[in-house]
C-alpha cells in the first residue's frame, strides 16, 4: 500500500496568491484523496482566514517584507526572516513532506529555501508575466517552475519551465445561468446593460474614487452598475453616498461571494490586473477594462495588462488617468457590441484551461521521484 502523499503549500498575502494555492491543493486531493496537505502563510495576512475556510490546516510565520522607505526597520525584518526559517525547519521536520509548493508571497521564501536545503523537491508557481522577487530567488533551487505566460525564460531556467496557466476559483467557471437569470438573481433588471466594477480582494481606492467622481453621469446613464468596493472602503463610501442624491442604478457592496454569477451578469468588467483575475477573464471570455495597480512590486500588473492589450484582448486605463477617463471609457465600450464581441473572442484565445490539475500532476511526479 502506498504511503500517504504529504505536501506543503506556502505563500499568500492576497487573493491572487491564495486562490491558486487552494485550487492546486484541491486538484491534488482529487487525484490523490490520501494526500495530506499543510499550508504555510504569513501571520496577519488573508491566508490565515481563507485557507482554514477552504478546509486546510495552516501554520503562520512572523515574516514581513523589506521596508524600502524606512531602512532602519529592516533590522527587525531580518530577525523575522531568521525566526521564520527556524519555524519552517521545525514544521518540515515534523511533517516530513514529499514536495514543497510555493505560490509567491512572503511565506514562500523561508519555507522553500529551508525545504530545498533539506533535500525536499520544490515546485514554484509564478502567476504574473513579470516574475516576483521571491520566485526569482527560489528558481535556482526549484525542480519545476509552472508559469502562466510565454517568454518567462528571461526570469527562469528554460529547462525547468512548464506553461500551465493560473489555477482559478472553480465557482467562476461553472455558473450555468444565463446573463438574464444571473441579473435577476442579483436583484438587477435582466434586460439592462450591466457593468461590474471590482478592485481585487482588498478593494482599489483609485477605481472607487473614479466612481464617486462621476455619480451624475452614472445617474443619467441607462446602465446598471454592480460595484464591489472592498471591505476596507465600504463604510466610508456608504457615508458619502448618503450625502448625495440617490443613484438607483448603482449597487455598491463590500464583497461578492459568487463571482461566477457576477461575471455572468456583466457585459463588461472594470478590474485591477492581478494575474488570477486575468486568468478568470480569459477562461470565461469576459470583456474587461484593466486598471493596473501602481502599488505592486516591479509594476507587474501593468505588464500583465499589456500582455492582453497587445493582443487586442483588453482595454487599458492607467491608474493615474482613471479618475478622468475610466467611466467615460466604460460607458463607450459597453454600448459598442462589436468591440465587446472582439474583446471576448481575443481574450478566449489566451485561456489555458485545467491549470490546477496539470500543476497537481507535476507535484505528484516530483513526489514519486
Amino acid at each position: 500500500m502506498n504511503k500517504p502523499l504529504k505536501i506543503v503549500v506556502s505563500g499568500g498575502g492576497t487573493g491572487g496568491h491564495i486562490f491558486p494555492a487552494v485550487s492546486i491543493a484541491n486538484a491534488i486531493k482529487a487525484l490523490r484523496p490520501d494526500a495530506e496537505i499543510h499550508f504555510v502563510g504569513a501571520l496577519g495576512r488573508m491566508e490565515m482566514q481563507r485557507v482554514p475556510e477552504a478546509g486546510y490546516h495552516i501554520t503562520g510565520l512572523p515574516i514581513a517584507g523589506f521596508d524600502r522607505k524606512r531602512l532602519w526597520r529592516n533590522f527587525r525584518v531580518l530577525y523575522l526572516i531568521w525566526k521564520s526559517q527556524r519555524m519552517a525547519r521545525k514544521l518540515l521536520r515534523q511533517f516530513q513532506p514529499d514536495v514543497a509548493v510555493g505560490v509567491g508571497g512572503y511565506a514562500s521564501g523561508p519555507t522553500l529555501n529551508t525545504a530545498a536545503a533539506m533535500g525536499i523537491p520544490c515546485l514554484i508557481q509564478e502567476q504574473n508575466s513579470y516574475a516576483g522577487v521571491t520566485n526569482k530567488l527560489l528558481a535556482k533551487k526549484a525542480e519545476r517552475i509552472c508559469v502562466a505566460y510565454e517568454g518567462m525564460e528571461r526570469f527562469f531556467p528554460k529547462e525547468k519551465i512548464l506553461l500551465t496557466g493560473n489555477p482559478v476559483r472553480q465557482n467562476v467557471l461553472h455558473c450555468n445561468e444565463t446573463a438574464e437569470e444571473a441579473r435577476r438573481a442579483m436583484g438587477l433588471d435582466p434586460a439592462k446593460k450591466t457593468l461590474l466594477i471590482v478592485g481585487g480582494s482588498l478593494g482599489a481606492g483609485t477605481i472607487n474614487q473614479s466612481v464617486l467622481t462621476h455619480l451624475n453621469e452614472i445617474r443619467q446613464s441607462n446602465i446598471q452598475i454592480v460595484w464591489q468596493t472592498g471591505k476596507y472602503y465600504f463604510d466610508n463610501i456608504q457615508a458619502q453616498l448618503k450625502q448625495e442624491p440617490s443613484v438607483e442604478n448603482l449597487h455598491p457592496t463590500a464583497f461578492i461571494s459568487d463571482m461566477g454569477r457576477a461575471y455572468k451578469a456583466a457585459d463588461l468588467v472594470i478590474s485591477r490586473a492581478g494575474a488570477s483575475s486575468i486568468s478568470e477573464f480569459c477562461l470565461i471570455g469576459k470583456p474587461v477594462i484593466l486598471v493596473p495597480s501602481p502599488n505592486v512590486a516591479e509594476d507587474h500588473q501593468t505588464k500583465n495588462a499589456l500582455a492582453l492589450v497587445n493582443r487586442q484582448a483588453a482595454i487599458y486605463v492607467k491608474d493615474a488617468e482613471a479618475n478622468e477617463k475610466l467611466m467615460a471609457t466604460a460607458f463607450d465600450a459597453i454600448q459598442n457590441e462589436s468591440l465587446l464581441q472582439s474583446l471576448s473572442e481575443n481574450i478566449l484565445k489566451l485561456a489555458l484551461p485545467n491549470s490546477a490539475e496539470i500543476i497537481a500532476k507535476e507535484v505528484i511526479k516530483l513526489a514519486k521521484k
